[in-house]
């Protein structure tokens, strides 16, 4: 009885020691500007289909999951993985996506002026089955900046640049508009897009509500569309905080 008692009150405990208000990097493009909390762990996960008419394919990932590790007050750890379904007329692929494996560090946080600044970096390791993804080293870096105002309206950016091994790399971007309904629920608005190989332009836009369940815990659904291209997705996703 008493390894009941004491396995209870370490839940319990586990339960208050969290961050004040759970800050993810899903369901938007566009990457927070902030860390998490030293010394605690952050897992982001959810369910994303995508559908591109162009090529009659139907992408599903289940899950697609983030792991954030606080290791400073100002740098975190991540690890990104996702399993991956594709869907054609006549077959079908599935396997383990490639393996991310990154660092994000706080620039700048100032809340008298409401301004963050970030720089993320990953690097993709070539894991996945060559049927999947193409057999190659490539690096995503980005720089995350964001602007809170007085009347609940906030709005991040990133620019960034990924390289591809033995490729021209590409140009990427994202603006989101977020708007706090209450203490629990949050809606944007997010145009977002790409330069490929600094040549083809891809615009896109999507919009999403994330939930306040408690604390350390988020729900977030969104979906999107391509403007000048044909393309939509969907996704539902799920954020704990432990500490």
């Amino acid at each position: 009885m008493k390894k009941l008692y004491t396995l209870l009150l370490t839940l319990c405990a586990l339960t208050y020691s969290i961050a004040q208000t759970i800050i993810t990097d899903r369901p938007d493009q566009t990457e927070s500007s902030s860390v998490i909390q030293s010394g605690s762990l952050q897992i982001e996960s959810g369910f994303l289909i995508i559908e591109n008419h162009n090529y009659e394919e139907k992408k599903l990932y289940l899950p697609t999951t983030l792991f954030r590790i606080g290791l400073t007050k100002k740098i975190e750890l991540r690890v990104l993985n996702q399993f991956e379904y594709r869907l054609y007329d006549t077959y079908s692929l599935k396997g383990f996506n490639n393996i991310e494996f990154g660092i994000k560090i706080q620039l700048l946080q100032k809340e008298n002026i409401g301004t963050e600044l970030a720089f993320l970096s990953h690097i993709v390791l070539p894991t996945a089955s060559n049927f999947l993804n193409e057999n190659e080293l490539s690096i995503i870096n980005k720089l995350c900046v964001s602007h809170k105002s007085n009347n609940d309206i906030s709005v991040g950016y990133n620019i960034g640049y990924n390289h591809h091994k033995n490729q021209t790399g590409d140009f990427i971007y994202s603006l989101v508009v977020g708007y706090e309904i209450n203490d629990e629920i949050n809606t944007y608005i997010e145009p977002y897009g790409e330069i490929i190989g600094f040549e083809e332009y891809m615009s896109n836009i999507n919009m999403g509500i994330t939930y306040l369940v408690k604390n350390n815990i988020q729900l977030d659904y969104s979906f999107g569309t391509g403007l000048n291209h044909t393309f939509n997705f969907m996704a539902i996703g799920f954020s704990i905080n432990i500490f």
